[in-house]
């Protein structure tokens, strides 16, 4: 199956809603007025595009209609297509440099799919020859640590913890972080505790785990991992605000794509946090996670 099919797999759902909304819309005469663009900018904050983005988009399809006189289905679809291309942004995927030692720090709340991500990412890394190492820095949720150890386990992935929960999650990430400079690791992928509750707690925590890895790995590249869970709707948009208040964010990935009916979550994300997303979860399987591909995500979004 090839990645524009995963994409029309996983965003099935969404499309139906969309789509479906869609010809409703335009059906009869095939033209857009005001109360149509209105509407069709309802359907786009109802498949979870978000408010700021969904009037974005619309402003943009009234403002290409004045200047062409086209009014017509196809051409309020393209701009639509456009202008979601242009918010999601170029394609982008994880860069790891070779020759030193790659730290990413995986983010966001409990739920998201954030620990089976970092399994996930470390049989890929592992399939490509890279030597990874797990830190299971989320001593807070219950079983998190036993989670990522089963996927140690799964990948053959050395996972560094300190055997209980609630052991400070600073220590591990220093136990991690030297046993990777030791062992010569390609690759260290630090889960971290999921909590939003306090924004104050959450933000020191993090500050003090990116001390650490800095001082114990000065020439480490480090970036971070957002994962959000796509039906969560704007949930997520308010997480990425507040995960980017707390840390400074490299990437986003979106999981649970193929469960939801509101996928367009990713337009509002990308709109609000102005991040690259660069990982999707369209199913259950460690396959399902791939490239996040803004020109398959849209097409598959809204294709007719």
């Amino acid at each position: 199956m090839g990645l524009f099919d995963a994409f029309k797999r996983g965003l099935e759902n969404t499309r139906k809603f969309f789509g479906n909304g869609f010809t409703r819309i335009a059906a009869g005469t095939g033209h857009f007025d005001d109360d149509m663009l209105d509407d069709l900018e309802e359907l786009m904050v109802r498949s979870d595009c978000g408010v700021q983005a969904s009037a974005h988009i619309i402003d943009r399809v009234k403002d290409n209609i004045r200047k062409t006189g086209d009014d017509s289905r196809e051409a309020v679809l393209k701009s639509v297509t456009d202008c979601m291309c242009e918010i999601l942004g170029p394609k982008q995927a994880i860069e790891l440099e070779d020759g030193k030692l790659n730290i990413l720090v995986m983010v966001g709340v409990n739920g998201t799919g954030k620990t089976t991500t970092a399994g996930k990412l470390a049989l890929r890394y592992k399939k490509e020859g890279k030597k990874v190492i797990l830190a299971a820095a989320d001593t807070f949720r219950a079983a998190a640590v036993e989670q990522l150890k089963a996927w140690g386990e799964k990948t053959s992935t050395t996972v560094i913890s300190q055997g209980t929960d609630g052991a400070d999650p600073a220590a591990v990430v220093f136990d991690a972080v030297n046993a990777a400079v030791a062992r010569k690791a390609d690759l260290l992928i630090v889960d971290t505790a999921g909590r939003l509750h306090n924004k104050k707690n959450l933000m020191d925590e993090l500050s003090k785990i990116y001390r650490i890895i800095a001082r114990q790995a000065p020439e480490a590249s480090i970036k971070s991992l957002l994962i959000i869970d796509s039906t969560t709707g704007q949930n997520a948009v308010i997480q990425a605000e507040s995960f980017g208040e707390a840390v400074d964010l490299d990437y986003i990935g979106i999981t649970k794509l193929d469960g939801s009916a509101k996928g367009g979550v990713a337009i509002a994300t990308a709109f609000v946090s102005h991040k690259p997303i660069v990982l999707a979860g369209l199913g259950e399987g460690a396959e399902d996670l791939v490239d996040f591909d803004p020109d398959l995500f849209v097409r598959s979004l809204i294709e007719e």
